[in-house]
């Protein structure tokens, strides 16, 4: 696989995207954590998320979530919804996606990456296709060429997948799928 700079990755074309990889903190959920008085931790993810999740999935088009936190919830959830690439306590998020991309043998340009926050900058510019949610901070707005008209954790990845799907003119087939 070519390496590519960042300056070299084309950007903008939504109907080229094979992958999709999300954060999950403040993407996949709205970015809270419950602490039990044990210490047990747990998350609220959105049932709309998961609709597209497995409407991304079901069209043949990989995902993987890369996350700076580990934690049981977000294993369980993603495990409930196919998901089969999970990276938590990932560390800085370039090298990681680099990889990913690797394994998958997929180029920069055909993959979209979404976040909120700075950690998920090198996401970002390391996609052809560089998404936020619509609270995530200045910075990842200003680098990303689509926004969500929702938050992260209310529907946002199912947002970004049915505005891929439908680039990619994939929708229609996930709408006739619904029995």
């Amino acid at each position: 696989m070519q390496r590519y700079t960042r300056a070299m990755i084309p950007k903008g074309d939504a109907s080229k995207i094979k992958l999709l990889v999300l954060d999950a903190d403040g993407t996949l959920s709205d970015g809270g954590i419950f602490v039990g008085h044990d210490g047990a931790e747990s998350i609220r993810f959105h049932v709309r998320d998961g609709f597209g999740i497995r409407a991304w999935l079901k069209s043949g088009r990989e995902l993987a979530v890369i996350t700076g936190r580990g934690g049981a919830s977000l294993r369980h959830r993603l495990n409930d919804l196919g998901v089969r690439n999970l990276v938590s306590a990932s560390g800085p998020k370039g090298p990681v996606i680099e990889r990913i991309l690797t394994e998958y043998g997929i180029q920069p340009e055909a993959a979209a990456a979404m976040g909120d926050d700075l950690p998920d900058l090198p996401l970002l510019q390391r996609v052809g296709y560089p998404m936020a949610v619509s609270d995530a901070v200045k910075e990842i707005k200003d680098a990303a060429v689509w926004v969500s008209s929702t938050p992260g954790g209310h529907g946002a990845v199912r947002e970004a997948v049915e505005h891929l799907l439908r680039a990619a003119g994939a929708w229609q087939k996930v709408v006739e799928s619904i029995e």
